[in-house]
């Protein structure tokens, strides 16, 4: 590098050279992680692009919030994760459930949820739903497609599933249900988050069938760093991909860069971290139903779960949450001590991070279709990417309080 000084300009630069300045980069780079494109204004050469330039296809950008080269790149391999066709990014994965239920529900309509559904989508049904003259009722995730079939009325119009229960992680027939469904000209959402595209395809399920739509919330196991906050619906049939797609740009729903950006780069590594929670969460389950302390093991690999012959029908893999329901013997308060006593495991919402949750649920209060046939407390954990020697480790210890 020359030691001669660069000569001084002539002038101080203006604020107009700086922002319009005409140097721009040559084309051609290229790199393994993806570039992150922030925009809310997109530019045109001239008003005729402006004018005949298309978002819907992905053959174009014409405002941030309907597209960038990032979002786009992250709603492409979402698409291939899940099996779909198109992709649409949402704030979260309940903003992704709202966004299936606006785009596919009006007044007068019915929507069918399982009992042991998403807490929040339930409560999403209960409010804001009903406020605005939709009809819901709560089913028992474990009926017959037949039965199912029964509870479909001439306003039923959309079917949601969910494989396994978020909490008590019954897995449902998921094959005879979407059957019935689709005999009574129903529409059926998944809630697909536990699947994470990778357990199972959502959108050809033994038998040959598939749902309409697959949501997730990105914020798990895409993210895997308990940092991000995503939602994604994908789909296969145009016609309703165009219903949720102009639904979400009337909705205003976008996501951040920076947020996409960190998705694109966990998302290489997910079959592998899936892998990983699954064979660790394994492990500790196992030693958890060896104990005396535990009356049922809910996880749905393992035989004697709730719906453990649709599982092994449908998957090739399970995600690192289960749940354990304690002896009666234990009320609440003990329950809740044991929790506390719990070192390594951190009481927390949300899972699909590299660091193991828990949380104890009070199962009776959260159910209105069917009875909980337990009375002990149960309490649902993550697996996280410890140690399981170490995880089981901390178990022993905190159970050991219990009985104490």
């Amino acid at each position: 590098m020359s030691d001669t000084p660069r000569p001084e300009p002539a002038t101080v630069p203006t604020s107009t050279e700086l922002i319009h300045h005409p140097y721009v980069p040559p084309p051609g780079f290229q790199a393994v992680v993806p570039a992150v494109h922030k925009a809310s204004t997109v530019v045109f050469p001239n008003v005729a692009a402006m004018r005949s330039r298309t978002w819907r296809d992905k053959s174009g950008y014409t405002y941030g919030l309907h597209g960038t080269p990032t979002s786009f790149m992250l709603e492409e391999r979402i698409a291939t994760l899940e099996g779909g066709r198109h992709t649409l990014l949402a704030p979260s994965g309940l903003a992704a459930l709202l966004l299936v239920n606006v785009a596919l529900l009006k007044q007068g309509d019915e929507v069918l949820i399982p009992d042991n559904g998403y807490g929040p989508a339930k409560e999403l049904a209960r409010h804001e739903l009903a406020g605005w003259g939709i009809r819901h009722r709560f089913y028992d995730p474990m009926l017959s497609g037949e039965a199912l079939a029964g509870l479909i009325g001439e306003h039923t119009r959309l079917l949601w599933l969910e494989a396994p229960g978020s909490v008590t992680m019954e897995f449902p027939d998921l094959s005879a249900l979407v059957a019935a469904a689709r005999q009574r000209g129903v529409l059926c959402a998944l809630d697909n988050t536990w699947g994470a595209g990778l357990a199972f395809n959502p959108f050809a399920l033994p038998g040959g069938q598939g749902v309409d739509v697959s949501v997730q919330a990105l914020t798990k196991y895409p993210s895997g760093g308990g940092d991000v906050l995503m939602g994604s619906a994908t789909t296969r049939d145009e016609a309703v991909h165009q219903r949720l797609q102009l639904a979400h740009m009337r909705l205003g729903l976008g996501v951040g860069a920076n947020d996409v950006e960190a998705v694109l780069r966990s998302l290489p590594s997910v079959a592998l971290r899936y892998e990983a929670h699954d064979r660790a969460a394994r492990e500790v389950a196992a030693f958890l139903q060896s104990r005396p302390e535990v009356v049922q093991l809910l996880h749905p690999a393992f035989a004697g779960s709730p719906g453990h012959e649709h599982w092994a029908r449908t998957c090739r893999g399970a995600a690192g949450l289960f749940s354990v329901v304690l002896d009666a013997r234990y009320p609440a308060a003990q329950v809740d001590a044991f929790v506390d006593a719990l070192r390594l495991f951190k009481i927390g919402y949300s899972w699909g991070g590299p660091v193991s949750l828990v949380v104890p649920y009070d199962v009776p209060s959260m159910r209105s279709a069917g009875r909980w046939a337990h009375a002990g407390g149960l309490v649902r954990f993550s697996i996280g990417l410890e140690r399981p020697a170490d995880l089981i480790d901390d178990l022993t210890q905190a159970l050991g309080q219990l009985a104490g």
